[in-house]
């Protein structure tokens, strides 16, 4: 989702700078405004030279499970709100969460709630948490807030343990299958060519092949390298641009085995969250808004910005998302359920857990298939190369038992 950077001023007139994901920049202008700040300046990511890009400030989802469960505890312990954030900060390893929770000391000591104390933090706590934290403090049930937030987390987190398997994993394999050839064309192709060269006999033209695609690469070892980085450099650029990550997030979508792990588990995090959301009273409206930035594909995250807009009108969720063309049946038939019964937050918690199930058996499907490939293909071109290497010695002694 594009980011944007904002300079705005508090009520107090007090700047304050930061980052915001939002699906647009109308939707980043009015979480701000939401939150009663003026804004002096927002600009796009992509617009900005991005220098803590690769060290951002946001938790991992584990830190944030991590630090719900300890609030909670010691909530329920009986200890005061104000105490358990001291203890906390006393007790936590991490020097990012420990000074965001001091910073929020000090603005409840100043008469700000929780909520909006966290709010000022919001490069640390996201929007989705604050917001459950608002409405505890409403309902006057905080424990049960970061309750629900720490098992999001925890789902969140194993989500994302889940995608990052399927997708490390065939990567290490190619990048081993690179390196064996790498090696085969640099290191070992170049002995069998100086032992030929010594011989002076004539080369099959596979063997010719590969001894002259063994020289090219050695000269030119550096453009290629360079020519790899260049590539990846650009597509980084290009996603980061509007127009590049809708068309990236669409091939992503239509990629075989690939895409199905990308539809179902935007369709977990859209159950999961807006479940979340609703069970602590959080408007629907509001909750549409903080779904479509903790979706990961652009096009999932324009289809509920747009579905917003039409619950705004007074049109059930499961219409627009129906309409969206991008949601699996089941995504809106279920919905459509829940708004007829009026139970719809627990009908998305159960389409939650069923979308979960389906990532990790899609994962499993993805490494069943991706291994036998990738390894196939490194024997076929490992296999190639050493035939084309040991040609030429196998005509050479067919030559001796023709003498």
């Amino acid at each position: 989702m594009p980011g944007y950077f904002y300079i705005v001023a508090d009520k107090s007139g007090k700047e304050k700078r930061g980052k915001i994901e939002a699906a647009n920049k109308e939707s980043a202008k009015e979480f701000l405004k939401k939150d009663g700040y003026v804004i002096l300046s927002l600009e796009e990511q992509s617009r900005q030279l991005d220098v803590t890009f690769s060290f951002g400030k946001k938790l991992s989802p584990r830190d944030l499970s991590v630090f719900c469960r300890q609030f909670v505890s010691i909530l329920e312990a009986g200890v005061a709100m104000k105490e358990a954030l001291v203890m906390l900060e006393e007790q936590t390893e991490n020097k990012k969460l420990k000074k965001s929770i001091a910073q929020v000391l000090t603005s409840i000591e100043k008469g700000n709630t929780l909520a909006a104390a966290m709010r000022g933090e919001g490069d640390i706590f996201p929007s989705m948490l604050i917001s459950m934290v608002e409405a505890g403090e409403s309902a006057g049930n905080l424990e049960m807030a970061f309750s629900r937030m720490a098992e999001q987390f925890e789902k969140d987190a194993k989500l994302r343990a889940t995608i990052r398997k399927a997708t490390v994993y065939p990567i290490i394999l190619v990048l081993a299958c690179i390196g064996v050839i790498g090696v085969m064309l640099l290191y070992v192709i170049p002995i069998f060519i100086d032992m030929f060269k010594e011989i002076d006999m004539e080369m099959p033209p596979f063997t010719m092949f590969v001894m002259g695609l063994s020289e090219w690469a050695g000269t030119h070892i550096y453009l290629i390298v360079a020519v790899i980085a260049a590539l990846f450099a650009g597509y980084k650029a290009y996603y980061r641009t509007e127009a590049g990550r809708k068309n990236i997030d669409a091939i992503k979508m239509k990629l075989p085995l690939f895409g199905q792990l990308v539809v179902k588990s935007n369709c977990s995090r859209f159950a999961r969250t807006a479940s979340t959301l609703l069970a602590a009273g959080v408007p629907m409206v509001d909750c549409l808004d903080i779904v479509s930035r903790i979706v990961t594909n652009v096009h999932y995250s324009i289809a509920i910005q747009n579905a917003r807009e039409e619950v705004m009108k007074g049109i059930p969720l499961s219409e627009p998302l129906r309409d969206a063309g991008i949601f699996p049946p089941m995504v809106y038939h279920m919905t459509g359920i829940g708004e007829e019964t009026g139970n719809i937050e627990q009908m998305l918690h159960k389409l939650a857990d069923y979308y979960d199930e389906e990532v990790e058996i899609t994962t499993q499907t993805i490494l069943a298939a991706m291994e036998p490939l990738i390894i196939v293909f490194m024997a076929v071109i490992v296999g190639s190369l050493v035939i084309a290497s040991i040609l030429p010695i196998a005509a050479m002694y067919e030559g001796l038992d023709t003498l």
